[in-house]
């Protein structure tokens, strides 16, 4: 059985989570060169990668299908931990999203809670042959409404839309007609002036910040700003790894999480930013496979999930670097730090190598 797991596992996938786990360790060295606390932050990726190892390999040993087959009781628990974060949550940088770890740190609950509800959005999914007309789209918009709304309490407006990125890729796949997505996508659009007054002061202010940036050049739009300038000043080869001006004189706000893709951008030019998102693009079409061959419709549900899930990730924190998105607090998948989100992406891709495996009767 070993032997014909190692035959079979899909290792195109495999190298490409690695070299992008190797471009986090890189950039993150690169982007605390300097710091006094560079060697403690290093210590910590060490051990996000090492439990996300062991979470990878346990997520692929199990048959997705019996994971899937207690949705209600993960997904009653995904709302709990949600929950938790309300009442027991540390507040950091005005947000309560973190639940204290003592030594160990924290974790996000609403990192966790993405993969969870990948899991039991497909199980929902799975018995349902077709979605033929709009109001046959109600009960799975509110599997995801419910959390989704406890995320935005927080507050975490960008998790959010992570979770309906996911429900409109599921719920295609699964069935429902284009025309009927579009009809939702255009009411929301059609609501969002209505929702203004329901955003928290500093949401307003990224969102006329990333509209006009130079209107609050030293304030809120002083990121988006210097991220441009970073990545733009990269050229085509870049400045070389710990050579890049705004990050050596540390110009660039969180420039080891939500920007660290202005670090590869300056240091590394246009050549390493375009292996890094060429890497993206291996790990994608190889999910997409997965969800293409998989043995059945739950296989096929969860891959899409996961995989919508990092694609939504990327699009978002990389055009947020360079000014086509507001600035939001979504990690670049595997390569950002923060140890929940590593966790929850190597998990992920976990799940996909138990897809992949079992694609085959009797797998």
């Amino acid at each position: 059985m070993r032997a014909r797991w190692l035959r079979e596992v899909d290792w195109v996938l495999i190298g490409a989570t690695v070299l992008l786990a190797a471009f986090g360790v890189v950039a993150l060295i690169s982007a605390r060169h300097g710091f006094a606390d560079a060697a403690s932050f290093l210590r910590a990726r060490t051990l996000h990668l090492s439990l996300g190892a062991l979470a990878l390999v346990a997520f692929a040993a199990k048959d997705y299908r019996q994971l899937a087959g207690a949705w209600q009781v993960v997904y009653a628990g995904t709302l709990l931990l949600l929950a938790s974060v309300l009442v027991l949550g540390d507040t950091r940088m005005g947000a309560q999203r973190w639940i204290a770890l003592g030594a160990f740190g924290g974790f996000q609950p609403s990192e966790v809670a993405k993969l969870a509800l990948v899991i039991t959005l497909a199980r929902h999914l799975e018995g349902v042959k077709s979605l033929p007309r709009l109001r046959a789209l109600f009960p799975f918009a509110l599997h995801i409404a419910i959390p989704a709304a406890l995320i935005v309490r927080q507050p975490d407006l960008g998790t959010a839309l992570v979770l309906l990125a996911v429900l409109a890729a599921v719920l295609y796949v699964a069935g429902a007609r284009a025309q009927d997505l579009a009809g939702v996508a255009a009411a929301a659009a059609v609501t969002a002036p209505f929702l203004w007054r329901l955003l928290h002061d500093y949401q307003r202010r990224r969102l006329t910040a990333f509209l006009d940036p130079g209107a609050d050049p030293l304030g809120t739009g002083y990121a988006l700003i210097q991220s441009k300038i970073a990545v733009g000043s990269g050229q085509i080869l870049g400045k070389g790894l710990f050579s890049g001006t705004q990050s050596v004189l540390r110009f660039i706000p969180e420039q080891h999480t939500d920007f660290v893709f202005t670090v590869i951008g300056e240091e590394l030019g246009l050549a390493g930013a375009t292996l890094l998102l060429g890497l993206y693009l291996v790990w994608l079409w190889r999910a997409l496979r997965i969800a293409e061959g998989a043995r059945d419709r739950l296989g096929a549900l969860v891959a899409t999930g996961i995989a919508a899930m990092v694609a939504f990730h990327v699009v978002v924190n990389v055009g947020m670097t360079v000014g086509l998105m507001p600035v939001t607090g979504i990690p670049l998948p595997l390569v950002s730090h923060g140890g929940t989100a590593i966790l929850t992406t190597l998990a992920g891709t976990g799940m996909l190598l138990s897809i992949h495996l079992r694609r085959r009767p009797g797998g």
